[in-house]
């Protein structure tokens, strides 16, 4: 964690509903503990995640959010924002950023943690999904320069909505991470968290998944369970 002044604000932006639990979860458990208040964004309204042929994508997006608030909670989390892109088919669009930029001027975070907007093969097919990428892409552009110049989208202005510069972006799922987080502590509401999405985690040891890589990732730099992100300081 770093080691200047606490962090106030931060957010995660993801593509779906279980994403930042897979990811982060133990990383906003203790950010919540320590008084960080964070907002989720979530991108795409999760209505394509099944493969059960009675359930509609109507009835899935309900219930995929229903899982998330019930994620937030057991973090903590200060607000959750669904942006109700139609999942499977979000694209790093124009629309998108002006979406998420809006949400960080509106939020002011001083950490933003997202997905990676570069397929990497090495690191599991999650990664792979287009959903994250056009997340990864859309969130770090929304980072910069959109967030941070006032003349880009005006229409944000005239919503009240200043520019805000965000210090740091934690980019999750790369293959060349240099910044760990201790989550040794926080497993516990972790697993519990990624637990509530049991339209997507049934039938897995969630428990058993989780803290083996978490442990794989902690161990190497002296922690029980870490995890691991790409840094980006702008400021």
């Amino acid at each position: 964690m770093p080691t200047r002044q606490k962090i106030k604000r931060a957010m995660v932006v993801v593509a779906h509903a279980d994403d930042a639990e897979f990811g982060c979860s133990g990383t906003v458990a203790r950010w919540c503990a320590e008084g960080t208040s964070v907002v989720y964004v979530l991108c795409t309204d999760g209505s394509k995640g099944s493969s059960d042929p009675k359930i509609s994508s109507k009835e899935l997006a309900k219930i995929r959010k229903k899982e998330q608030k019930e994620a937030g909670k057991i973090l903590g989390l200060t607000e959750i924002v669904f942006l109700d892109y139609p999942d499977s088919y979000l694209q790093a669009t124009l629309d998108l950023r002006k979406d998420i930029a809006r949400e960080i001027r509106r939020i002011r975070p001083e950490v933003l943690i997202c997905q990676n907007p570069i397929r990497t093969l090495s690191v599991g097919r999650g990664s792979g999904h287009p959903d994250h990428i056009a997340a990864g892409e859309s969130a770090l552009s929304a980072v910069f320069p959109t967030a941070r110049d006032r003349l880009t989208f005006p229409e944000l202005l005239d919503e009240g909505h200043e520019p805000h510069n965000v210090s740091e972006v934690w980019i999750m799922g790369t293959d060349n991470p240099d910044w760990w987080v201790d989550v040794s502590g926080y497993m516990d509401q972790a697993i519990k968290s990624l637990e509530q999405h049991k339209s997507q985690v049934t039938g897995r040891d969630v428990a058993e998944r989780l803290q083996d890589s978490r442990r794989r990732v902690g161990e190497p730099h002296g922690m029980e369970f870490g995890e691991a992100f790409k840094r980006l300081v702008f400021n």
